[in-house]
């Protein structure tokens, strides 16, 4: 009997083309790390039609996050979620809704604010837009700045519509991409910040590194009011006239997250601007530690879908 020998046959080309890209793929896979997760969490409907558009606004911004590498974005629309495990795989949380005593977050006799609390001492982004960075003082005054560095205070603060002209921007990685711009909005100012820091200049104190990123200079005009509420003027707010004034700032925390404060978003109708919409983005990508593109993020809103989601409002 002849021995039997085991043959081989050669791999064909196209199979070892396929083998090579799979295992290029999981070396790069493994590199990368996973996606990282952000949640955009939009309030419930509130003033006239096109102003407070929150569910349009989450929506518009999850589109032009939808192809950026490395993120995986979703939104909640109508207030707080219904499903609270959402936050479990969050790296970054955004609320983009009304403030106040009734803010979303510090409902239910401050179970929702132990909540949240507890992802950001573990590094979880934070961000709250608009009339979400209005928190009363003895609700979440301390937590907010603790947060993201600082809120709105009634009576303290003030917000005027006018048009900011936002010329100059400091290197940071929000900024990228950005050209001067002026745009009319309910833009709040003369926030609280962090150890009673004017806030128009970057800081360092405990461990928190402040930098103030959308800066500009009410007129005395502005800050002669009317507010739109109540109408002012207020005497301290005069009495800063000449000062500039933080409009969207970052922090980094000492528990290694990250958190920003954005006081337009007032119009719906300012998210066609792509300057306005690129430092948000920009600002939502760093919270979530993916990496801001060089040219910030690039996206479009044409004048159909800046119409689409919207409220049925009276």
């Amino acid at each position: 009997m002849q021995p039997t020998s085991r043959e081989t046959n050669p791999v064909p080309y196209q199979k070892l083309s396929i083998i090579f890209a799979a295992f290029f793929w999981l070396i790069s896979t493994s590199c990368r790390g996973e996606d990282q997760n952000l949640v955009i969490v939009a309030g419930k409907p509130s003033h006239p039609p096109r102003l407070h558009e929150f569910n349009a606004g989450v929506q518009l911004l999850s589109k032009c996050l939808a192809d950026v590498p490395g993120l995986n974005t979703r939104f909640v629309l109508n207030g707080w979620p219904a499903d609270e495990s959402i936050f479990e795989s969050a790296d970054a949380i955004v609320f983009y809704m009304d403030g106040g005593r009734r803010h979303e977050v510090v409902l239910e006799e401050g179970r929702r604010m132990k909540l949240i609390d507890g992802l950001v001492s573990k590094g979880t982004g934070i961000g709250f837009m608009h009339y979400g960075v209005d928190a009363n003082p003895e609700q979440a005054g301390e937590e907010f700045k603790r947060w993201i560095g600082g809120h709105y205070e009634a009576m303290f603060s003030c917000n005027p519509i006018w048009e900011p002209n936002f010329a100059h921007f400091p290197d940071h990685p929000v900024t990228r991409g950005m050209q001067p711009f002026k745009i009319k909005d309910e833009w709040y100012f003369h926030m609280r910040f962090i150890a009673d820091n004017p806030g128009d200049q970057p800081f360092e104190e405990g461990g928190v590194k402040f930098v103030p990123i959308l800066v500009a200079s009410p007129s005395d005009a502005v800050r002669d009011g009317p507010y739109v509420h109540p109408k002012g003027p207020y005497k301290h707010i005069q009495a800063t006239k000449g000062r500039a004034e933080a409009m969207l700032w970052t922090v980094e925390r000492p528990d290694g997250g990250r958190g920003y404060g954005f006081t337009g978003g007032h119009f719906h109708d300012n998210w066609r601007d792509d300057n306005f919409r690129k430092v948000v983005l920009n600002a939502m990508l760093w919270i979530a530690k993916v990496e801001v593109p060089a040219n910030g993020v690039d996206s479009s809103v044409s004048a159909e879908e800046i119409e689409q989601n919207l409220d049925a409002k009276k």
